[in-house]
């Protein structure tokens, strides 16, 4: 089992950045891959980037279009979302999750573990 707590949330201007990090409990994080996903007011769930168990492949939302960075230390059992060039409508709750398979992807389906996620505000 694995419990996963993420950080970082918060209440940033519209075209501002925040790094999200996610910590996942127990010393096998190396054995899990990674991903976020982000969930706003009155919407399902949407893919937003995933990291690899290495950390050497990573794949993002197609709104992403070069503005996040998903990154991960093994050393440090962290893994990270750099985010920046906020919009309004990117406000939702941001959640990490893991994954036992090599590479989690876009699909929810594929992730074994869910963080109970941290709040972002994106204001005008």
């Amino acid at each position: 089992q694995v419990q996963l707590v993420e950080s970082g949330g918060g209440m940033v201007q519209a075209g501002g950045s925040l790094r999200l990090s996610c910590a996942p409990s127990g010393r096998t994080f190396n054995t899990y891959s990674m991903g976020w996903f982000r969930q706003a007011p009155g919407k399902g769930r949407e893919f937003v980037a995933a990291v690899s168990r290495s950390g050497g492949v990573t794949e993002y939302g197609e709104f992403v279009k070069g503005r996040f960075t998903i990154s991960r230390d093994n050393a440090k059992n962290s893994m990270y979302l750099q985010m920046s060039s906020l919009e309004l409508d990117e406000t939702a709750v941001y959640y990490c999750a893991a994954a036992t398979r090599l590479f989690g992807g876009t699909s929810e389906v594929a992730y074994d573990y869910w963080g109970q996620g941290t709040q972002v505000t994106v204001s005008s």
